[in-house]
């Protein structure tokens, strides 16, 4: 029905996040229709971003330098290291303006059913980095996912010896919720973590 590249298009299309065949299918065929305009420009920017992106070695953000821009951002706040699980992660809270500390990436969380140990994740860097005297507060931006407590727990562990402060970000009640849509683990943590008025 179709050549041996556009089929290979469509499968490599289909591995990205969010993509079935079928939307995969309908990518290929926009980028096709707009090989001058989409297709090509896209192909050579993956080609400069494949070829150009580095791990950083302090943090573990994804950037064209190492160190990254974050850990290269003079106005940064060096006393508040904030701890997340993935890059994109990472991205999501810089996306907010709120944060203006560094931050550390895991790349994971521990998890005993995949095989995941304390020594498969970026953590030998983060207790190099809190025991540094400018760091005062470790935030662990973790997700409310059994991986992410069970790493939480694990890091507060380690960190104590630190002497830094270890807090974690509010669970519970977003912004703009109705308590009748939220599931049952939401409201309790939304109910342990009340604050007074």
């Amino acid at each position: 029905m179709i050549g041996p590249e556009i089929d290979r298009l469509i499968q490599l299309l289909a591995k990205l996040p969010g993509l079935g065949p079928r939307s995969a299918r309908r990518a290929a065929l926009h980028l096709i229709k707009r090989r001058d305009t989409v297709m090509e420009p896209l192909a050579a920017a993956m080609a400069a971003a494949a070829a150009s992106i580095r791990t950083c070695a302090t943090c573990g953000n994804l950037d064209t330098t190492s160190p990254c821009h974050v850990c290269l951002d003079g106005g940064r706040d060096r006393s508040t290291i904030c701890v997340v699980e993935e890059v994109g992660d990472l991205w999501a809270l810089e996306r907010t303006h709120a944060f203006k500390g560094v931050y550390h990436v895991l790349g994971g969380t521990l998890s005993a059913l995949e095989g995941v140990g304390p020594d498969d994740l970026n953590i030998p860097t983060l207790l190099e980095r809190a025991s540094r005297p400018e760091v005062k507060e470790v935030i662990l931006a973790l997700n409310a996912t059994v991986g992410g407590q069970t790493t939480a727990h694990y890091l507060s562990d380690r960190l104590a010896p630190c002497g830094v402060a270890v807090s974690r970000l509010a669970h519970g009640v977003p912004v703009g919720g109705e308590l009748d849509y939220l599931d049952d683990g939401t409201l309790t943590a939304a109910l342990r973590a009340r604050r007074a008025l």
